[in-house]
């Protein structure tokens, strides 16, 4: 949210209000709203006021555009309140503990209804356990069936305290909210950045008429009145919540849950914790798996009292046990003025009353009886930022719960710890998470589980991961000439699952079950437990990963392969010679090609080089050893392209040395003076597979390239760039290749083994969709430069070069993913081409590229023999070995739903997405992807809130505790550049983006979608260990602070315009603010301290990514402002995408439709 702008009080869009029996509902512009149907987006800034709302026909949810069972209601009814595992609308509470209603709609025939305790769930009321809960293990017992405790509060100030366990509920105030379309009120003044100007209209994106196309209203529109019959008492907590909750920072349940006397306001923050706030749960474990108990999750009920950015909270409700006030009737009082200016009083003492705890029929004690008086109706607020899921507070609590002990493999179907811990992996018997990681650890053992939890079940698999060094590569074992010992009938390989029978005689398949005979070479007893005597000396039985050494027959013409070749391909037109590019590459390959890759212990590299530049027409280099000159020999006919030479076009490097560097002398002096603007591509590409075909081996091209190619040619293409097309239906075009022809050459160059890394120079449009195809097919990889510069882009392209030659990278690859009886895979994303249904095929694969592989089920899966994938890597590598690397991974199956949530992946489950997204938009209208990504995240927490969660009012959202983190990721999905550009992303931009997330790791997107934004100020110069991170809003900044901002392409320095004088001169080495240079893209090296450790961090930021981080200067209130703001996830984006808070209350919105 920004914080510049006039401050909205009004709830966030589509929220529904407060009413009271008796009141008359408003819809809006004041309709009575009884039957009409919300819109997909519902109020969100919503129309002007008189604008009904059209309602969409019967069985139709406008969310999914198509027609689907159970219609919608209005959803006006009730306000959303935050619960821990779950958002809906507040009802009064049942006095007998019986469940109440789930949104007043009768249930549908065919859904389950709720029972009393859910599956195995516990009743509403606080869980007996005060402990802190370990991350599911999925064999700790719980013991259902506990009495509630009442909670209480200590009446200290926590900022850090336990965290939240089993279930979070922030009790909503939007209980007791009003949604005005008049009011605003300023902001707090307690954050410290800025003037207190104001909270955005609710969220600017979404249409009120149900498209999902977002449209901005201005701040005088605010949203319609919205009004709802009061629900729970705040202090009800939905789930058997005890007060150490799941990680989740936010207020703490108790003060936050009473409403408050009148007269009191919550005191401001300028932390943006509350006193009352959720104690920051550092240290709190991640819930650990409640066998037979309810699923821990998180409640997030309603609009907690205490909180920065609220006006004034809701005075007490007259006896609040029991159904719904009547009588309240009339205007909402004006709103209060800002807080700020109270001072801060503890937890507890606001004045605050207690409401009715869950199951106490009267109210509590202590409660004022105000009889019959009529309360006024509450002012307008809005929700919490502090109340709902924090990121930084579950990455920073699976650290602290994780990242000290090694994650040891031997478990079946152990969720491991977050990718953004540092933890040592101890392989013993599957694969690592550094290879392989799933969406789900417990996978449903039916389709109709599956389908009905819409859950997606899918590995991300990156088989050339690079361990660190303190964890040992896979072990390499020869079988000599028979080769690998695999299964008779599905091939698969021996792995730790085979199981030994006859006396180790003969094994059975872990797969498909064929029994198979051990040949005589590999025969070993079996141990007492039926294990073979060799257990521990063969890696392919005790360990997860490993590797085969190929026979011949693994190779291609039954031949054993020659080791790669790197060509070099340099566009040596007027724009490339002109910036000084043609110069830079090369001097840099001079130094560079002493570091190619080698295999283990080789003193040099197998790979020999060859070096071509082009324009219109291809120049090739004969740079043989025995020359005492390189020669050039030119390809004009670029419509059939050929290699002029076989004889000294590709050679080794220290045998050529001294030509090779008289060449690259020779290069950029010979087109100093071209006046050639035009380029071709394609015949370039083609002329290096040539080459590579006549040399018989496999290879990577090394192309740079700086504009479209129009030159006549083969691949010739026309600037097709129109802006004009976002958002309609042919915006899919601009994603999609303007010509076959490159997918044509694509498939020629998989089959020759021959990948392509493509390095881009673009002044203008250059056409990323079609030149992009034949890297993205070959598994190669795209840079882009925009706008290329020497003097602050080299750093950052030398840094890519350098890496990208240095990587490890399998050739001629093909991978195949196998699993047990009852699952298959059906889908895959990611950087290679496909001939068939199950092999991918790579003509390269690199250490940092990922392949994603969507399961489904053909057939029922057991709880007893769970379920098991193999994957199986064929590649030669850059000695020109051919080998076989293996992963294994064995998950769990459940019967139960509630164990499925208990073992899932966010940070996974948000890779997968995005990517099924990035693919969608290629045959479907971006708003269509956008709506599916949307309604499919729905049904997963709807299906949770139906199946898992306890009984609770439908005016909580309840959060899965291993997913409460999916709203605030998907929204950072929904809003990035490829489904939703601002004005200034290119139509290039979009493409490249959309190519280079098809092939990341989870660790990669991760900080993609939600990047990491340290404070330096708060830098400890003598430890090496980081400052807290914080959330990415800029309500969290402040203008005495500096801030790194990365998100794995960029990293910003934004620096406050009262950052202390000392700091400045210590790390920029001027004296003050104003003489900061916004151009510089390297600190300067200093001898203090500071300089030293900042430095030292983002040098640690730029080893853990794929891409060398371009270093960007941001002054607060300069121009470049705006860009990093748009890293500031949390908040409403320029392009319309919805702020955190807003689309949490969207979601729960089309949780409550589907439900209901």
């Amino acid at each position: 949210m920004s914080v510049n702008q006039q401050a909205h009080a009004g709830l966030p869009y589509g929220q529904p209000q407060p009413g009271y029996q008796g009141y008359q509902q408003s819809g809006y512009g004041g309709q009575q709203m009884s039957g009409v149907h919300h819109s997909q987006y519902g109020a969100y800034n919503g129309p002007l006021p008189g604008y009904q709302q059209p309602a969409p026909p019967q069985g139709y949810f406008s969310s999914l555009g198509f027609p689907s069972k159970g219609s919608p209601v209005s959803l006006n009814s009730d306000t959303p309140t935050l619960a821990p595992n779950f958002i809906g609308t507040l009802r009064a509470p049942p006095t007998s503990g019986a469940p109440p209603p789930t949104s007043g709609a009768s249930v549908p025939a065919g859904h389950p209804v709720y029972s009393q305790f859910g599956q195995g769930d516990v009743q509403n009321g606080v869980a007996t356990s005060a402990v802190q809960m370990q991350r599911p293990s999925a064999s700790q017992p719980f013991i259902p069936g506990t009495a509630p405790a009442p909670i209480s509060q200590p009446a200290t100030f926590r900022q850090y305290g336990p965290s939240p366990t089993s279930a979070q509920q922030l009790t909503n105030h939007m209980a007791g909210m009003q949604i005005g379309s008049s009011t605003s009120a300023p902001l707090p003044a307690g954050l410290g950045y800025g003037p207190p100007t104001s909270v955005p209209p609710a969220s600017g994106n979404f249409t009120v008429t149900g498209s999902g196309l977002y449209t901005s209203y201005s701040s005088s529109q605010g949203p319609p009145p919205v009004t709802m019959t009061h629900g729970l008492p705040p202090t009800s907590l939905s789930q058997g919540l005890s007060l150490a909750q799941p990680a989740f920072s936010g207020p703490p349940l108790s003060a936050q849950h009473r409403p408050q006397a009148p007269g009191f306001l919550p005191p401001p923050c300028s932390t943006g914790i509350e006193p009352s706030s959720y104690p920051s749960a550092t240290g709190a474990p991640r819930p650990s798996t409640m066998q037979g108990s309810q699923l821990s999750g998180q409640a997030l009920t309603g609009l907690p009292t205490s909180q920065p950015n609220h006006v004034s909270s809701p005075p007490p409700h007259p006896s609040m046990s029991g159904p719904a006030m009547t009588g309240l009737q009339g205007p909402p009082p004006p709103t209060h003025p800002s807080q700020s200016g109270y001072q801060m009083q503890q937890n507890g003492s606001f004045g605050q009353v207690r409401g009715p705890q869950p199951n106490y029929g009267s109210a509590y004690p202590g409660t004022p009886n105000y009889g019959s008086q009529p309360a006024p109706p509450p002012p307008p607020k809005r929700l919490d930022p502090d109340s709902i899921p924090s990121p930084i507070q579950v990455i920073e609590d699976d650290r602290n719960n994780r990242g000290s002990e090694p994650f040891i493999t031997g478990v079946r179907g152990q969720v491991p710890p977050l990718v953004t811990t540092n933890f040592l992996v101890k392989d013993q018997g599957n694969a690592s998470p550094r290879y392989i990681r799933c969406t789900s650890y417990n996978i449903p053992c039916t389709s109709d589980m599956a389908k009905q939890s819409q859950v997606p079940l899918a590995a991300v698999i990156k088989p050339l991961a690079t361990l660190p060094t303190d964890e040992a590569p896979p072990y390499l074992v020869d079988h000599g000439e028979p080769g690998p010992i695999r299964c008779n009938r599905c091939k698969a390989y021996m792995c730790p699952f085979m199981q030994f029978i006859e006396g180790g005689r003969r094994f059975q398949c872990c797969f498909c079950s064929c029994v198979t005979e051990v040949p005589p070479h590999y025969f070993q007893h079996l141990d007492h437990t039926g294990k073979r005597v060799d257990f521990y000396d063969r890696p392919e039985l005790s360990l997860g990963s490993y590797e085969f050494l190929a026979t011949v027959s693994y190779c291609k013409n039954n031949k054993f392969p020659n080791p790669p070749a790197f060509i070099f391909m340099i566009d040596v037109s007027y724009n490339a010679v002109k910036s000084g590019l043609v110069r830079l590459i090369c001097e840099e390959l001079k130094s560079l090609l002493d570091y190619l890759p080698r295999e283990g212990n080789m003193e040099e590299s197998a790979i020999r080089v060859g070096f071509v530049t082009y324009n219109k027409v291809l120049h090739f280099y004969n740079v043989k050893s025995s020359l005492a000159q390189p020669q050039m020999m030119v390809v004009s006919d670029v419509a059939d392209m050929f290699v002029p030479l076989l004889d000294g076009f590709l050679v080794n490097v220290n045998e050529s040395r001294t030509v090779i560097v008289s060449l690259l002398d020779q290069i950029p002096e010979m087109f100093a003076d071209t006046r050639e603007t035009e380029t071709v591509f394609a015949p370039v590409i083609q002329a290096g597979m040539e080459a590579l075909k006549a040399a018989e081996c496999a290879g990577k091209l090394f192309i740079f390239h700086t504009s479209l190619p129009i030159a006549e040619a083969p691949g010739k293409l026309k600037n097709r760039d129109d802006r004009k097309l976002i958002n309609t239906d042919k915006e899919k075009t601009l994603f999609q290749p303007q010509t076959s022809f490159y997918s044509n050459l694509a498939k020629d160059c998989v089959a020759q083994g021959c990948c392509v890394d493509l390095f881009l120079f673009p002044n203008q449009y250059l056409d990323v969709a079609t030149l992009g195809v034949v890297p993205y097919q070959t598994g190669g990889t795209i840079y882009k430069y925009a706008y290329f510069q020497l003097e602050t882009d080299q750093e950052r392209f030398l840094n890519d070069l350098r890496k990208d030659v240095q990587k490890e990278v399998g050739f001629d690859a093909v991978m195949r993913v196998r699993t047990s009886t009852g699952i298959r895979a059906t889908d895959f994303f990611g950087a290679f081409y496909m001939s068939n249904t199950t092999d991918v095929e790579l003509a390269g694969l690199d250490c940092d590229k990922t392949i994603t592989v969507e399961f489904r089920h053909d057939d029922k899966l057991s709880e007893d023999s769970g379920a098991l994938l193999q994957c199986a890597l064929l590649y030669t590598n850059c000695a020109g070995q051919r080998r076989l690397r293996i992963h294994n991974l064995s998950l769990n199956c459940c019967t139960q739903l509630a164990d499925l949530y208990r073992n899932c992946e966010t940070d996974t489950l948000i890779n997968f997405l995005a990517k099924f997204a990035y693919r969608g938009v290629l045959n479907n209208p971006v708003k269509t992807v956008r709506d599916t990504l949307i309604n499919q995240c729905a049904q997963i927490l709807a299906c949770y809130r139906k199946n898992c969660a306890s009984p609770s009012s439908a005016g909580q959202l309840i959060l899965p505790e291993c997913m409460k983190l999916l709203p605030v990721y998907l929204n950072c999905v929904l809003k990035s550049d490829v489904l939703q550009p601002g004005a200034e992303v290119t139509t290039d931009d979009r493409a490249y983006i959309r190519q280079l997330v098809s092939s990341m790791d989870v660790a990669e997107t991760n900080v993609f979608f939600y990047p990491r934004l340290l404070p330096l100020t708060k830098v400890d110069v003598d430890s090496d260990t980081l400052p807290a991170a914080i959330r990415n809003s800029e309500e969290r900044l402040s203008k005495g602070d500096m801030y790194l901002l990365e998100n794995g392409l960029n990293i910003f320095m934004w620096v406050g315009v009262n950052v202390q004088q000392g700091l400045i001169q210590n790390l920029f080495g001027v004296s003050s603010f104003n003489y900061i240079s916004s151009t510089l893209n390297t600190l300067p090296v200093l001898e203090n301290p500071f300089s030293k450790r900042v430095r030292s961090i983002i040098d640690m930021f730029q080893a853990q990514r794929s891409r060398y981080m371009k270093l960007i200067i941001v002054k607060q209130e300069d121009k470049l402002e705006m860009l990093f703001k748009h890293f500031l996830v949390e908040d409403k984006s320029m392009s319309g995408g919805a702020s955190y808070v807003d689309f949490l209350c969207h979601m729960h919105k089309e949780i409550r439709q589907l439900l209901s």
